[in-house]
């Protein structure tokens, strides 16, 4: 079992730069791939990053690719996500999730969600 808690969510300006954190409760964290998702107001839950367990290969929607870094930090059993060039688009609830299996880009593979954290982007 995981539990994952997201934070570092708030209201920005476009352009600014905003880093989120899940961290994770369980000694496996090192085993699970990662990833971030986010859902828009209206707007069906869409993929934004993921870090495989193993070598943290990274993957990234083309929507958010050049702009934002997903990265791991397995002592801390945390993973972040750096946001910058945010644009009134990225505008969504962010989720992190764990895949015991393997990396993914499908949502319906992950098995443990976190709540999530609002991020706002203002033009």
């Amino acid at each position: 079992q995981v539990q994952l808690a997201e934070s570092g969510g708030g209201l920005v300006q476009a352009g600014d730069s905003l880093r989120l954190s899940c961290a994770a409760s369980g000694r496996t964290f090192s085993r699970y791939s990662m990833g971030w998702f986010r859902q828009a107001p209206g707007k069906e839950r869409e993929f934004v990053a993921a870090i495989s367990w193993s070598r943290g290969t990274t993957y990234y929607a083309d929507s958010v690719k050049g702009r934002f870094t997903i990265s791991r930090d397995n002592a801390k059993n945390t993973v972040y996500l750096q946001m910058s060039s945010l644009k009134p688009e990225d505008t969504a609830v962010y989720y992190c999730a764990a895949d015991r299996d393997g990396v993914s880009t499908f949502q319906y593979e992950f098995d443990y969600w976190g709540q999530g954290t609002q991020v706002t982007v203002s033009s």
